[in-house]
């Protein structure tokens, strides 16, 4: 298992696995379908994938860097998803060890 530490927003240490990324991502792939009213099957279809792989990846499972970006494509969520990380390599860029 992965654990990630960072620092939120209080300056404290906290810590992140891969596997809550991916609930996160399921629940919001789920509640972004459910708005538009769409079953699993009506998403696999419109993004090239099965009912079976949407199935997983919004239980949390699945989740490639291709089923993520079909799902985030087309919901529309290309852009936030790049300007987050712009604005990760941007705070990187700003840290300082000093």
């Amino acid at each position: 298992m992965f654990i990630f530490v960072y620092y939120n927003n209080n300056d404290m240490i906290d810590s992140i696995t891969v596997k809550d990324v991916k609930l996160k991502l399921g629940q919001l792939c789920k509640s972004k379908r459910q708005s538009y009213d769409m079953s699993q099957e009506d998403l696999g279809e419109a993004i090239g994938l099965s009912r079976y792989t949407i199935q997983k990846f919004e239980n949390g499972n699945n989740a490639t860097l291709d089923t993520v970006l079909k799902i985030a494509n087309h919901f529309d969520l290309l852009k936030s998803l790049k300007k987050g990380i712009d604005k990760t390599i941007e705070n990187e860029k700003n840290i300082s060890l000093y």
